[in-house]
């Protein structure tokens, strides 16, 4: 039976423990031999990452024990922490990144021994992290990106890819680490070797371009004894974004390239790699779709080759999807299966292509597609239903209309609970999430964040706004000089929108994000009276602090194409900062801070918080020890989401006893 309740009164199984429990998802895989491997998230063990194998039998078990955490911090979002290969004696060898030490290390899984080091501790600065490793079991080393820190400041850095010993000399030995580059560039990724063992190729930029700006793929040829020489760029340039590279077995180099408005697949002939003249052939035209993201970690992947000479590629407008592609016809054949998201990583077994992937209706789960066959299967973390799917959502994909007529991506998710329904002429309440980056994207993906809410009769509603990718180059230069308005009135073009179309209640609406979601909830807050509260989690609050020195090297010159030149404008810096507009503030909001966070760290919190004293603003600020930029562990997850669902029920004056009250001062 369907009874009445009021909306955000529904009672739900989800509660916030269950969500905590199955915070985050699958990594990182990679293929070493027969096996496959990926790293994975355990809230429950303070929010480390696992390493985990998948045998030729379809066993899995976990590599390390705890505390081993494969985690790097290399431009603060790390990239890929490990690498594997297997041998012929002993069992596969794997060296990773553990977290809490960013020292590298290796380990015989199958042998008696637990890791050892391979690199030292440097006590200047943030130390020496290493991320993006390729092994070198001929020559005994591992190559992969260094990033050194030479003072104590967060740009006092450098970045060079490097070669490390596998017999440990190293480990108390900086002068034994070979430096392959020489720091010309800001930014490296780890190289890649042609199939002759003769090239490498890799990705650099420089302040103040984001990669997703511009980039170049630069090339060196490989010397007998293992250096690189005659480093020079062979694509990309300051106005175009090289994302990724890899060899052709015939010596080309493929790579994924959005100079023609969307990240594309291209390839260079062997003679134009080295040094001849000769244009990069598009080898999929005219989809006006992405294969390809922002490269927001290290050794993200779009595409792996196959070694029939297939391609296997990640692509798609606003969701994507698997295919398979024929470089010499152009033919591109997707993957059967429910899947809307797919994770940038990938690997490679003989015909089989494994990656990471999730539907509205299924969590990040592990997928190999065997191209010779055509068929699908889940290989590592199936999902499964920890509630009766009728209590999740059914989102749809929309298109919204902004200032101008320009166009808004967001995705939906009315309140659904299987028996029961709000009373006739209510209209339920509504969330605005707002994603981080802002360079980024909400994937169309089951979340139990998402259902936590919704189950109890309170509508989400995630917005990619102008400047998030997966739409071409110029939705994502929307935002350029504009964060802080085009993000904002995106937001509330969709806010408004839905309770203009009857489906929100036009005054039970929120905001709420992480991040730069976290500054674009601030900014809607002390800029538009369209929300009647927000949770603002891990933000930016002050662009001049941030400028100047309040957060880490990679985003430390992000303003500068986000707001604009800091020398020319610094009164944009002032004028849009929420710190410096409090006085326009008078919605209730739940302030969420991780205490080491080095990217948005508390002192942009604290000098809001000071802002508003004495002006009656109720509101709550929790901040959590241990966590750094974004919740990892279990019971942080959980006090957040009670946290923000008690600020809803106290605005919306609806009746939540299954959660404790948050304590809003004024």
């Amino acid at each position: 039976m369907v009874s009445t309740a009021a909306y955000g009164t529904w009672p739900s199984p989800i509660d916030a423990a269950l969500t905590a429990a199955h915070d985050g998802r699958p990594e990182f895989v990679g293929a070493v031999g027969d096996e496959v491997w990926w790293t994975e998230p355990r809230p429950a063990e303070g929010g480390r990452r696992a390493l985990v194998r998948r045998r030729a039998d379809g066993s899995t078990l976990s590599v390390l024990p705890e505390p081993w955490n494969p985690r790097s911090r290399v431009i603060e979002y790390g990239g890929v922490p490990w690498a594997g290969a297997p041998r012929e004696e002993g069992g596969p060898l794997v060296v990773f990144v553990h977290f809490a030490d960013q020292r590298l290390y290796a380990c015989e899984p199958d042998g008696p021994g637990g890791p050892w080091p391979l690199t030292p501790v440097s006590e200047v600065g943030g130390g020496l992290r290493w991320v993006d490793p390729h092994l070198d079991l001929e020559r005994g080393e591992v190559w992969c990106v260094l990033e050194e820190f030479t003072g104590e400041s967060p740009t006092d850095v450098r970045r060079v890819i490097a070669a490390v010993p596998l017999d440990g000399s190293a480990a108390e030995d900086r002068d034994a680490v070979r430096e392959l580059t020489d720091g010309q560039h800001r930014f490296v990724t780890g190289p890649k070797i042609s199939p002759d063992g003769r090239r490498a190729a890799w990705i650099a930029w420089d302040h103040p371009r984001m990669p997703w700006d511009g980039t170049v793929a630069m090339t060196a040829d490989v010397t007998g004894d293992g250096v690189l020489t005659g480093a020079r760029p062979v694509a990309g340039g300051t106005d175009e974004s090289v994302v990724q590279v890899e060899w052709g077995r015939d010596g080309s180099l493929l790579f994924v390239s959005d100079a023609d408005g969307w990240w594309e697949l291209r390839r260079i002939g062997p003679g134009a790699v080295a040094g001849e003249a000769g244009p990069a052939d598009r080898l999929c035209t005219g989809r006006n779709e992405e294969f390809g993201g922002p490269l927001w970690r290290i050794g993200l992947r779009w595409f792996h080759l196959l070694d029939n000479g297939l391609i296997a590629v990640i692509h798609g407008r606003g969701t994507t999807a698997l295919g398979v592609l024929d470089p010499e016809t152009g033919e591109l054949v997707d993957a059967v299966g429910p899947w809307t998201s797919w994770a940038e990583t990938l690997a490679v077994q003989d015909t089989r292509v494994i990656g990471i992937a999730a539907s509205p209706t299924t969590s990040y789960e592990v997928v190999e597609l065997d191209t010779a066959t055509g068929h699908t299967r889940t290989i590592g973390v199936p999902h499964q239903d920890v509630v009766d799917p009728a209590y999740c959502p059914e989102p749809s994909i929309r298109t919204f209309t902004g200032p101008a007529g320009r166009e808004i991506h967001a995705h939906v998710y009315p309140p659904r609970h299987p028996d029961r329904t709000g009373p006739d002429g209510e209209l339920p309440p509504y969330v605005i999430w707002a994603h981080g980056g802002p360079t980024g994207r909400d994937p169309l993906v089951l979340d139990l964040e998402i259902a936590y809410f919704t189950s109890r009769g309170i509508g989400v509603a995630e917005v990619n706004y102008g400047g998030s990718t997966g739409y071409g180059r110029a939705y994502r230069e929307r935002l350029r000089g504009q964060w802080g308005v085009v993000d904002v009135e995106d937001c509330a073009a969709v806010a408004l929108e839905l309770a203009e179309e009857g489906s929100a209640d036009r005054e039970r609406l929120a905001i709420r994000g992480g991040s730069a979601g976290g500054w674009t909830a601030a900014a809607s807050l002390t800029q538009t009276d369209v929300y009647a509260c927000g949770t603002i989690s891990y933000p930016i609050l002050d662009l001049e602090g941030w400028a100047t020195g309040e957060t880490h090297d990679f985003e430390s010159q992000y303003l500068e194409s986000l707001v604009g030149p800091y020398a020319e404008v610094p009164e944009r810096y002032r004028e849009r900062s929420p710190v410096n507009r409090t006085q326009e503030l008078t919605a209730p909001f739940v302030l969420l801070q991780g205490l080491d966070d080095p990217i948005c760290p508390p002192v942009q919190c604290e000098r809001f918080l000071t802002a508003i004293e004495g002006r009656g603003v109720p509101h709550a600020y929790l901040g959590f020890e241990g966590e750094g930029h974004g919740f990892r562990r279990a019971d942080t997850v959980r006090r957040a989401l009670e946290a923000e669902l008690s600020l809803y029920a106290q605005t919306f004056g609806l009746q939540r006893p299954d959660v404790p009250t948050l304590e809003l001062k004024k």
